[in-house]
């Protein structure tokens, strides 16, 4: 008589997970992280801000150079704050896109805004190309986005001034000769004690509600 033979059971094969199954997975995960970061952010600040907000609000840097009062250049200091509310941006005179695309639509969020709120907001353009944009080319530019602020800053100040807010610049070579200046892009909302609050990339500044909702809670709470 044959012995009875012993059967080792055999482990399961695992069956592959349905590839739908694992992107539901990932995009779960996704969105419960984004919906973390998301409620960290509204617990820091329970107003839905459309810019970028810094965690803490920090002194903005004062701007000093050659402005123009009527048509005369004057050595000017403009001390961010004073009661007023700026939207600042870094540009140049000769950009084909960016800077007078962002110039527009802050002229724009301005229109929009009650004479009293019209008086306590400012926008202020700092050009990045001193050696081409004189205070008279820089004035005559912006009179076409209305009661804009600009002003010449020379080197080395300029440079030290754009660090102070984050801000990068180059000289980019043209191919028929000359340059353009490639440089950050983004618009510093600064509250009325001087303390800068947030920042706008300029693609975000063709939506003026919540442009003009984001400045008159800074506004409120300066």
């Amino acid at each position: 008589m044959t012995p009875p033979q012993t059967v080792t059971p055999q482990a399961a094969t695992p069956v592959p997970r349905p590839w739908y199954v694992s992107a539901l997975v990932g995009l779960l995960a996704v969105g419960l992280l984004l919906g973390g970061v998301w409620a960290y952010t509204r617990l820091k600040s329970p107003f839905p801000y459309y810019g970028t907000v810094y965690d803490t609000p920090r002194p903005a840097a004062s701007v000093t150079g050659l402005g123009m009062v009527g048509s005369v250049v004057t050595p000017t200091t403009i001390a961010l704050g004073e009661g007023k509310t700026t939207a600042l941006f870094f540009g140049f005179t000769r950009c084909p896109d960016v800077c007078p695309a962002t110039l527009a639509y802050l002229e724009r969020a301005r229109q929009a805004m009650t004479p009293s709120e019209q008086a306590k907001f400012r926008v202020l353009f700092v050009s990045l190309d001193p050696g081409r944009d004189t205070p008279q080319k820089i004035a005559s530019y912006l009179n076409y986005f209305g009661p804009a602020q600009g002003v010449q800053v020379k080197e080395p100040a300029l440079a030290a001034l754009a660090r102070s807010y984050g801000v990068s610049y180059v000289k980019a070579p043209l191919p028929g000769g000359g340059y353009q200046i490639n440089h950050t892009s983004a618009t510093f909302l600064i509250d009325a004690a001087g303390n800068k609050r947030l920042l706008w990339d300029y693609t975000q500044l063709t939506d003026t509600k919540r442009v003009l909702n984001d400045i008159r809670e800074v506004m409120g709470r300066s």
